[in-house]
């Protein structure tokens, strides 16, 4: 694990932590409200009144299907950036679709504390398996590796026997990806007869089961998890102590009742609502879907920011399967592509550690091969198709059902 912290930032007072955010708050406000896309929401406030989560609450929440509407109004990033898209080192494109901006700036995600706190660091060769096209899971990771000085083996996803070769080959000591992909690797390295030397690894993207990290633990291997966005980047990570995820210490996170803009209890239950300080892409109370809560206390690895309890869920369906956001609006299309499908259902399971897709479809009939070449073109995941007859399904509201254990 980390033999140090990243930077001085991690270990400020409250005090010292609350007068910086004080300073750097109300010049984000000001940023903002110079952008197109806050010249109705912010018009009115006042930018040096806005010094800490509390003030924050009084503004109002920013919804990724704003973000998207905004974003067809106004391509690609809906007046919401500081700079044009030529000014930015990438575009990127997640499924809705909806563009994100990516620059090359030290740490521009600020995965780099991210990978600190597992240990990689110089010396390091990390397996980046997180995609890099269009969407940027694979450049925030890269960043990181960037940023605490190791290299980077850019492999993506998919190819496992290649996977293990090239580990092999190159010396790979750290894994960057899904948290089950890892044991893809592994095992298939099993069955090769190959010894991989990895020994740290970051994850995210999916739920690290305990059963999963326990397996790893078993093979020498540290693995801690992380929690961040395409738009906002890193938000949360764990340290080596294991007890909730550490807040980022350039976002400002805000837990409330989902659907409203209004905080929580401390410790319940509710809508994870960012405010980033990244001064090109100031994103204001921007809510993103997911469910955690506040833990109390302070990390006993000495870091002393708010710690949140991780991922518990999503506020509305949209579920991540394997590393992939799938929406209800994604199922509809899928229903819309052909004539005698009359609903759908998508179903999140487990299969041993790895996560599972079952796509259920009431129709009359129909070409089972056909629903999953559509199911992989418009989910972009492949899963297992069954086709039921009409009114099979429960009327019980859901188009996305997880059911997965978090515990």
């Amino acid at each position: 694990m980390s033999p140090s912290f990243y930077d001085e930032l991690e270990t400020r007072s409250s005090d010292q932590r609350a007068a910086d955010l004080a300073r750097a708050l109300p010049l984000q406000i000001a940023r903002a409200q110079a952008l197109q896309g806050y010249a109705a929401s912010l018009a009115e406030v006042d930018a040096t009144a806005i010094t800490d989560a509390a003030a924050l609450a009084n503004l109002p929440v920013l919804r990724k299907s704003e973000l998207g509407k905004a974003q067809s109004a106004n391509p690609p990033f809906g007046g919401y950036t500081a700079k044009p898209a030529s000014g930015f080192a990438h575009i990127f494109q997640s499924p809705g679709p909806i563009y994100e901006p990516g620059g090359v700036d030290h740490d521009w995600w600020r995965f780099g504390r991210v990978l600190h706190a597992v240990g990689i660091g110089k010396g390091d060769i990390v397996q980046n398996c997180f995609g890099y096209h269009l969407t940027p899971a694979g450049m925030l990771f890269e960043s990181g590796a960037r940023a605490v000085g190791a290299a980077v083996l850019p492999a993506g996803t998919g190819q496992t026997e290649l996977q293990v070769t090239a580990a092999r080959d190159v010396g790979t000591t750290a894994y960057a990806g899904t948290p089950d992909y890892l044991k893809v690797i592994l095992d298939k390295a099993d069955c090769m007869g190959v010894t991989l030397g990895i020994t740290k690894a970051t994850v995210g993207g999916g739920a690290l089961f305990p059963s999963l990290r326990a397996e790893y633990a078993d093979r020498g291997i540290a693995c801690l998890q992380s929690y961040g966005t395409a738009d906002l980047g890193n938000i949360a990570y764990e340290s080596g102590a294991m007890e909730g995820m550490i807040v980022d210490e350039h976002v400002i996170v805000e837990i409330v009742t989902p659907g409203t803009g209004n905080p929580v209890a401390p410790g319940e239950v509710g809508e994870v609502v960012v405010t980033t300080l990244n001064p090109d892409y100031p994103l204001i109370r921007f809510a993103t879907g997911d469910l955690s809560a506040v833990m109390e206390g302070q990390s006993p690895c000495g870091r002393t920011n708010m710690r949140i309890k991780g991922w518990m869920g999503r506020a509305d369906q949209t579920t991540k399967i394997k590393g992939m956001f799938i929406r209800p609006e994604q199922v509809a299309a899928l229903v819309s592509r052909h004539d005698e499908i009359v609903r759908a259902r998508v179903i999140a399971s487990r299969e041993g550690e790895m996560d599972a897709m079952t796509v259920r479809i009431e129709a009359t009939g129909g070409d089972a091969a056909a629903y999953a070449r559509t199911v992989a073109d418009v989910l972009k995941l492949k899963g297992a198709i069954e086709v039921v007859s009409p009114d099979s399904l429960p009327k019980d509201g859901l188009v996305i059902e997880d059911q997965r254990s978090y515990d």
